[in-house]
């Protein structure tokens, strides 16, 4: 076992620790100031089993105080657990502690079995933590046991000689990306590179240059020759995620390069050749964009070579326990905290909700419960509003988490890798002439004032004195994220709709917790 490092001034109390942790078979490494830790961590780097197992540190000590030393080390390391020694009338210094990611703090005197049994918990929970990261590392690319994704995961098995164009179908925030990257690594193309773009995240007047490259001089701004996604993906694959939202003029190049395997930079005159397999993504039902004059039936024809279809999370709810505790232990990971666990009714609950935002929406509440659930047991009643106030109406105001609709150039990796666990559906996943996969019906807005009176008669029944804040924040959170996921998350525009600034949108996004 790795060492317990100890960080004191004072030669006495680490002499205690040290003959007290050896009498339990615990080796110990011992420090004076912040300077020493810091150089023997930067030592260590490339030696894993010479750093330490446990770090005990003093607050008040020549040369920086402990709490600095605790920031830097969350810094790098965000797993290891940190306990803070300090004097009764440091109590504040403590409260600092806890803030900045402390396992525990200790203070003086202490009682030495209470030392020992606090630095043994230490170590219990940092070799979970090692045990945690084995198995995040030997996590398969995707994940699932549900016969639907079972079906995915033979259709990828059946493309993988294969450089066909395949079209994934899906709502958003079902992962479409990560089944687009399997696609790739389990293709001819494996060793090329995996280039991805969102058509619906990049304007309009940028797309064409974002997806053909650039000439010097070809307009303002283009100081110099640049290579589009084509190009960067030249030997391997381009993943086009929202297909259906390109613009029409630029549904004719992309035609023909799928034709005659050539384009034009903007601006230039020599036609490059491209050497790219390509694999589409969308939300929408392209047969009915195609009907309603938005997408070209031709390119429709070109893309829909073999259609793979995700399906959505609500259709595959006994994952949702999987799915739930894999998002606790990447949320507690990404924030260096310990991993919360989940009460059995509140994972029934999670299943029983219809997820419109599908396994996004669920690794965003995943990260909401990892910093606002008050206990590390999350109960039922822990959970967010969207979650609880779903099972009395059927439109919920609530949202503590991002909008669901595509946000920048690739969906986040957790929801990625989530994607692949489903429940059985009646779709098979390869379909070479099914319809697309339908968008969801318009949500009854009819009785939302209704709703509204009754959330609002059931807070001030219970006593509640900030009904006004919470249904205010409530009420704007919700305003925001439609307008949002009208706009494919476009602020400006999404503010314009509204009828507010965009300074004021940025505001409230970050005011209602919506980054």
């Amino acid at each position: 076992m790795k060492p317990i490092w100890i960080v004191d001034d004072d030669q006495s109390i680490r002499f205690v620790l040290e003959k007290a942790l050896l009498r339990e078979d615990l080796p110990t490494r011992s420090f004076t100031n912040t300077r020493e830790v810091l150089a023997a961590l930067e030592a260590a780097a490339d030696d894993e089993l010479q750093g330490p197992q446990v770090l005990v540190s003093d607050i008040r000590m020549p040369g920086g105080s402990g709490l600095d030393l605790l920031d830097k080390i969350k810094a790098k390391h965000p797993g290891l657990p940190v306990i803070i020694m300090t004097a009764f009338s440091d109590l504040d210094s403590a409260v600092s502690a806890f803030q900045g990611g402390a396992f525990e703090y200790l203070p003086k005197p202490f009682d030495l079995p209470r030392a020992i049994e606090l630095i043994r918990r230490a170590v219990d929970e940092s070799q979970r933590e090692e045990v945690a990261e084995e198995r995040m590392a030997a996590t398969p690319e995707m994940l699932g046991q549900a016969p639907a994704m079972q079906d995915v995961f033979r259709a990828i098995g059946r493309l993988s000689q294969s450089n066909v164009t395949v079209l994934i179908t899906g709502e958003s925030g079902s992962g479409k990306e990560l089944v687009a990257r399997a696609l790739h690594k389990h293709s001819p193309r494996a060793n090329g590179p995996f280039v991805a773009i969102n058509t619906a995240a990049i304007p309009k007047d940028l797309l064409e240059s974002e997806l053909f490259g650039h000439e010097r001089g070809a307009f303002t701004g283009a100081q110099t020759m640049r290579r589009g996604r084509f190009e960067q993906a030249e030997g391997g694959t381009l993943f086009l995620d929202e297909i259906g939202d390109m613009p029409f003029d630029l549904q004719t190049r992309l035609l023909r390069v799928l034709s005659d395997g050539h384009f034009y930079r903007v601006g230039g005159h020599n036609s490059v050749k491209a050497n790219v397999r390509v694999i589409a993504a969308t939300h929408q039902d392209l047969e009915l964009r195609v009907k309603q004059g938005g997408f070209r039936e031709d390119l429709f024809h070109r893309l829909n070579v073999i259609r793979l279809r995700l399906p959505a999370l609500r259709e595959r709810s006994e994952d949702v326990p999987a799915l739930t505790r894999h998002f606790l232990q990447q949320s507690a990971k990404q924030l260096g905290v310990e991993p919360k666990r989940i009460s059995d009714a509140a994972l029934a609950q999670l299943a029983a909700f219809n997820f419109p935002g599908n396994v996004r929406q669920l690794e965003n509440i995943c990260h909401w419960l990892t910093v606002m659930a008050p206990a590390q047991l999350i109960e039922a009643k822990d959970l967010p509003p969207e979650v609880t106030s779903n099972a009395a109406t059927p439109v919920s105001l609530a949202s503590p988490v991002v909008p669901q609709v595509p946000v920048a150039e690739h969906d986040s990796s957790m929801a990625a890798v989530a994607v692949a666990t489903a429940t059985p559906t009646s779709v098979p996943a390869v379909q070479p002439a099914a319809p697309a996969n339908a968008t969801s019906a318009p949500v009854s807005t009819a009785s939302w004032e209704s709703g509204l009176e009754l959330e609002a008669q059931s807070m001030l029944a219970a006593g509640r004195t900030d009904v006004w804040d919470a249904l205010s924040r409530r009420f704007e959170s919700r305003l925001i994220l439609t307008a949002l996921a009208n706009t494919r998350g476009r602020r400006i525009e999404a503010a314009q709709k509204l009828g507010i600034g965009r300074n004021t949108i940025t505001r409230k996004i970050q005011e209602l917790g919506l980054e």
